[in-house]
Order: structure tokens, then C-alpha cells, then sequence
């Protein structure tokens, strides 16, 4: 990695740290408790956050794998860094939704009473966390060139999942709230979580991009090193792209 690069990650793990650390304070301090909730409304500020972090990253996951498929036979390094973004960006989908999932359970054994229910947001939810889970352990499993190409169809397969996840409360009856913003007249939060829920939206994302940025650099010098070892396919002009990953 160059020194330039490093500077930026070194610098963005600042920015996130400081974020985080605001945030949290917004969440413990500068909010007040809710009417109904009292304080458990301070898990929707790690809550809602993993679900906007999984609503970034899935998506770039779905163009990176579309990227792949695009590219896999006409410029091999630039299918091999679509590959890498679509496994970097599916790691921290699947981080973000099991977060997500633990948040929202922590909320429901506090407002509901139980732990879990099957109602169709989190049925949907479980679904594409597994589905994700599924892309991981395929990506262990098999080798060779057709592993990227079934993780690539997987991860279009998946992705239809979102879109249902999103409407569940919409087309269903569910327990679960309908959505916060987008949702029908009336929704939104009070003025006093907004601060508080943005900042830490921005922190998580933050740290979603920091984590995804250094994995990716890991993954793709690990197939590109892979290829000219054992393919032998590396050009002059590769080899200078992975001295500077």
C-alpha cells in the first residue's frame, strides 16, 4: 500500500472514531428518553444506522457482481476488482444485518416481550441475512474461475430480496413499525433524534467504508498475486497495479 494511501485510511480511521464517538454521545446524552419507550429508544440509533449500512453496501455488492459478470471474459483485472468490491461490500452487508437483527431484537424483547417473532419483516430480514451467509460460505466452498461467477448470480438472486424486506410492513400486517422515513403520512421522528440519528448514521457508514476499503485492498492483491502465481496471465502493466493496491 503507498504512502499516500495509507495517510487517507489513517485519516478516515480518525474521522470514524470521532464520529462514533460523538454519536454515541448523542445517543446516551443528548437525547431525551422517548414518552413510550423511555430509554430503549437509544438502540434506534444503532438500529436504524446497520440497516442504512446494509441498504449502501448490499446494492454495491449487486453492481460490483453485475460489474464482474460484465468484465470476466474482456479485462481480467478489472474483474478481478469487481470481484474483490463484491466480496468486501457482502462481508460488511452480512455484519450489518446480523447487527441489525441483534438491535432489533434487543428493542422487541423490551416493547413486545418476546425475543422474536415470525411476521414477514423479520421472516424477509432473516432471509436476506442468510442469503448473504450463503453467498460467504459459497465463496469457501467451491474454487477456480466459476466460484466469482456463482457468487455474482447468487448475489443478483439475493439482492430481490431488499426491495421485499423494505415493503414487508407495507404489503403485510406485521408487528414491526412501518418504515421511519418513506413511510406512510405521518412518519418521521421527533426533532430531537434527528441529530442524534444522523450522526450516527454517518459514523456507521463510515466505518462500514473504512472496514470495506481495507478488506478490498486485502482481497484484491490476494487474487491478483494468486493469478500471476499460478495462472501465469500477469502483463507488465498488471504487475505495476499490484505493487500499488
Amino acid at each position: 500500500m503507498s504512502g499516500t494511501k495509507k495517510a487517507v485510511l489513517g485519516l478516515w480511521s480518525v474521522l470514524t472514531i470521532s464520529l462514533l464517538g460523538y454519536g454515541l454521545f448523542l445517543a446516551l446524552h443528548a437525547s431525551p428518553p422517548d414518552a413510550q419507550q423511555g430509554n430503549m429508544i437509544r438502540a434506534f440509533y444503532y438500529h436504524f444506522p446497520n440497516w442504512i449500512g446494509a441498504g449502501i453496501f448490499l446494492p454495491l455488492n449487486l453492481i460490483a457482481s453485475i460489474a464482474y459478470l460484465a468484465f470476466r471474459n474482456r479485462n481480467i483485472v478489472t474483474a478481478t476488482k469487481a470481484d474483490a468490491m463484491a466480496l468486501a461490500t457482502a462481508e460488511m452487508g452480512v455484519l450489518y444485518c446480523i447487527l441489525g437483527l441483534v438491535t432489533g431484537s434487543l428493542w422487541g424483547r423490551e416493547e413486545w416481550g418476546i425475543w422474536w417473532t415470525w411476521d414477514a419483516r423479520l421472516t424477509t430480514t432473516l432471509m436476506l441475512a442468510l442469503i448473504y451467509i450463503a453467498y460467504l460460505m459459497t465463496r469457501h466452498l467451491f474454487s477456480g474461475s466459476s466460484r466469482a461467477t456463482i457468487c455474482a448470480v447468487l448475489a443478483i438472486f439475493g439482492f430481490v430480496d431488499m426491495p421485499i424486506v423494505y415493503m414487508s410492513t407495507q404489503w403485510w400486517r406485521t408487528q414491526h413499525p412501518a418504515p421511519v422515513f418513506g413511510g406512510a403520512e405521518g412518519s418521521g421522528i421527533d426533532p430531537s433524534m434527528l441529530k442524534p440519528t444522523l450522526w450516527n448514521v454517518a459514523a456507521w457508514v463510515a466505518w462500514g467504508i473504512l472496514i470495506v476499503s481495507i478488506r478490498y485492498s486485502a482481497e484484491l492483491r490476494s487474487q491478483l498475486q494468486m493469478q500471476e502465481k499460478i495462472l501465469g496471465i500477469i502483463d507488465d502493466s498488471t504487475q505495476t497495479e499490484i505493487s500499488h493496491v
